[in-house]
């Protein structure tokens, strides 16, 4: 199962068993709801070679996160149902400023939590979706990301065990 970056969904694949959140645990399952909007507020943060981003780039990531909606993975399409959830008639959350080093250990404890309890191809399709939310962010408004941009999707794609 392939995704772009840009966080498209594929054009074909097999469709994996439903998906029961039963299988994860809560704190499991809060792991994988929250990595997508902690790496959104990492790639859209300021850092030493890496510009600050406006309004167009927390856009981008939020459509990033949206497009999960129509990925061909049962994993992918229950969390983002689990987000918007969380979030329907609620205050808008507070983003939580994540440290990279934080973020980049969160990406490999949800890479475990696949590994163990995910189908293959949800694994695959949740971990690249979620690089695509970073992706999305740092290329914003049609931006070429910064050499540190790229050294931190670089870090983030080794860390969610893509490269």
């Amino acid at each position: 199962m392939s995704h772009s970056l840009a966080g498209e969904p594929p054009s074909a694949g097999r469709r994996a068993a439903p998906l029961t959140t039963a299988v994860y645990s809560a704190a499991e399952w809060e792991l994988l709801t929250s990595l997508p909007g902690r790496v959104l507020v990492a790639a859209a943060a300021p850092g030493p070679g890496r510009p600050h981003r406006g309004v167009t780039a927390g856009l981008a990531g939020l459509d990033a996160v949206a497009a999960g909606r129509a990925f061909d993975s049962d994993l992918v399409r229950a969390v983002v149902a689990a987000i918007y959830a969380r979030h329907d008639g609620a205050q808008p959350p507070t983003a939580r400023l994540t440290d990279v080093v934080d973020l980049l250990a969160a990406c490999r404890a949800t890479v475990r939590v696949l590994t163990r309890r995910a189908d293959p191809a949800d694994s695959a399709a949740y971990r690249q979706w979620v690089e695509s939310v970073a992706a999305r962010v740092c290329r914003a408004a049609g931006a070429v990301p910064s050499p540190a941009d790229r050294r931190f999707l670089d870090r983030l794609g080794v860390a969610l065990g893509l490269r």
